[in-house]
């Protein structure tokens, strides 16, 4: 179970990681429009977004302002997924907690019942708890296993929906780009 909820925490942390240094592509400019630069504002992700690194000025304010609003609109995306993530995460978590609790309090029930019994009993109540004792572990086992998996499919979904956001953002940018540079041609 340790190994399982350590792999899942390994994987979150690698797609966070990946998320923070990945960048959007800057626009390049082509040589014949030189009346639209495009100038890099911010390199960094201190912004708090995902896939706004490298926001790409046209020169033009319509377009910027398409731009910044995309950005906007992913940004919240992200967040409504990333509380999307933390919450089935700590679901998960407290279901396994209430599990591995209901576990120690028929373990430690069964064990009491061969602490009471009379001496010519205490073998058959042994072997009694120790089937009481798996059976517990057992249940437990796998209602965590069940409790992570419904936590596996939300956050896979979830970040399905930050991807979708993502390349919708992309799309937008390069909308309002590709329109900035024909203003730029006009």
């Amino acid at each position: 179970m340790n190994k399982l909820l350590a792999t899942l925490i390994a994987g979150l942390f690698a797609t966070s990681v990946y998320a923070q240094t990945t960048t959007a592509p800057a626009t390049p400019v082509a040589p014949a429009v030189p009346a639209a630069p495009v100038t890099t504002t911010d390199t960094t992700m201190s912004t708090g977004q995902s896939g706004t690194a490298g926001t790409v000025s046209t020169g033009n304010a319509d377009a910027d302002k398409k731009i910044t609003k995309a950005n906007e609109k992913e940004a919240k995306e992200i967040s409504k997924q990333d509380e999307k993530i933390d919450k089935a995460t700590a679901n998960a978590n407290e279901k396994k907690a209430k599990a591995q609790h209901k576990a120690e309090k028929k373990v430690a029930k069964a064990h009491e019942k061969v602490a009471k019994a009379d001496p010519e009993d205490k073998a058959k109540a042994a072997a009694k708890a120790e089937e009481k004792t798996a059976e517990a572990n057992y249940d437990a086992q796998k209602t965590m296993i069940k409790a992570d998996e419904k936590a596996q499919k939300k956050i896979v979904d979830a970040n399905a929906d930050k991807a979708k956001a993502h390349a919708k953002a992309n799309e937008k940018r390069a909308e309002a780009t590709a329109e900035a540079h024909k203003d730029a041609a006009k």
